[in-house]
């Protein structure tokens, strides 16, 4: 398997940065992946994705297989073909959106069999069906094995279970792949909150052999400071030389304390789900442009951020918007969270390169905690 290089130009602390070099383009670490759901990020061009800053999107299996159907994506010339983007693309492995979204689905030491959320028609995924699916119909950049998302909260016994369980799907995944020159193969370290299955998670990951290695099994319910102390505990035993990702997270104060504690790669559906409910990120938390106090606000939304949406429309232009229903609100604070997202991600780099971090970091949890009645709405 011949790994992406990874080169990381400068550590401050336990955060680094640097970049991942794909046959697409390279990756800037930390980065943010926005998530095209299916095989969209929702409310926007893959110009405007790109423009934002964002390096690589995220595709998702599980949605993908069921609409349009990864043999119909393949015969269209693969993911990236289909949706026009031309940089890099990960996608998960389907196993989350089975837990989440299926309700009538069975687990076995085979796989997963489920009845979709569309149209109720019996599917089949296993550790094979999505690497076939990945890597060879849609064509992603970065795979990920297929592995069981233990709900919270879980007794330890079903934590392990799970997790030895995810170990085995993570073998078969690896032997699925085999070698690639121009495609790589993520792991993900399970094991709830508990550190000694966290660490065997890791070390099986690690003797299996991965391109990268996830952190799964987070942004579940489990809180905030319950991830970070999996992450305090979990990072420091991965592998300095290969990208770590913390899937599936998250607000902004997430990225910043995970880039803390060595998170190179992150994904959220907050960015856009927040824009298409009247919210606006920023580092002070969500503004809700629904509320009556931007009826008459010409100010622009955050005019330091080089994005026509966050730059160029006023609040109160915004506020109509959203309050006539109008699509247009959703495109613009989309748009708008996708660059707020990008530009932290390119202010922490800076900060990390410079050797600034931690006062970067002590700054943003200032202005973030400065602002808890706006956060509360």
């Amino acid at each position: 398997m011949t790994h992406f290089p990874f080169e990381i130009a400068a550590v401050d602390g336990a955060a680094r940065t640097g970049r991942i070099q794909t046959p697409r383009g390279d990756i800037r670490t930390p980065a943010f992946m926005p998530v095209g759901t299916a095989a969209t990020v929702k409310a926007l061009y893959p110009e405007q994705v790109s423009e934002a800053g964002a390096d690589i999107i995220l595709g998702n299996t599980y949605h993908l297989m069921l609409r349009p159907g990864a043999e119909r994506v393949h015969r269209l010339g693969g993911l990236h073909r289909f949706m026009r983007w031309s940089g890099p693309i990960l996608t998960d492995s389907g196993g989350f959106q089975v837990w989440s979204l299926s309700k009538l689905r069975q687990m076995s030491e085979e796989g997963v069999t489920f009845k979709s959320h569309i149209d109720g028609s019996a599917h089949s995924l296993t550790p094979e069906r999505s690497i076939e699916i990945q890597a060879d119909l849609l064509g992603a950049d970065i795979s990920m094995q297929l592995d069981e998302c233990t709900a919270f909260p879980s007794p330890r016994e079903e934590a392990e279970r799970s997790m030895e369980m995810s170990l085995r799907w993570a073998k078969r995944s690896k032997a699925a792949f085999g070698e690639r020159e121009t495609q790589n193969l993520f792991g993900i370290v399970q094991g709830s909150t508990f550190e000694d299955l966290r660490r065997r998670s890791a070390e099986g990951l690690m003797e299996i052999g991965f391109d990268g290695y996830a952190i799964g099994g987070l942004a579940v319910g489990e809180g905030f400071e319950a991830m970070c102390e999996v992450l305090n505990f979990t990072t420091p035993v991965l592998p300095l030389d290969r990208p770590r990702y913390l899937m599936g997270v998250g607000k902004p104060v997430d990225l910043v304390e995970s880039v803390a504690r060595g998170v190179d790669m992150f994904d959220c559906v907050m960015p856009t789900r927040s824009g298409r409910h009247g919210q606006a990120w920023s580092d002070y938390g969500p503004v809700n442009l629904k509320n009556a106090r931007f009826a008459e606000d010409d100010t622009p939304l955050n005019a330091a951020i080089a994005c026509p949406a966050s730059r160029d429309y006023s609040r109160a232009y915004i506020h109509h918007l959203v309050r006539a229903g109008e699509y247009l609100g959703s495109m613009l604070l989309s748009w708008h969270n996708i660059a707020y997202y990008e530009d932290l991600m390119a202010r922490m780099r800076t900060a990390i390169a410079e050797g600034e971090f931690e006062a970067f970091r002590r700054g943003f949890l200032e202005c973030w905690h400065s602002n808890e009645k706006d956060r509360a709405e």
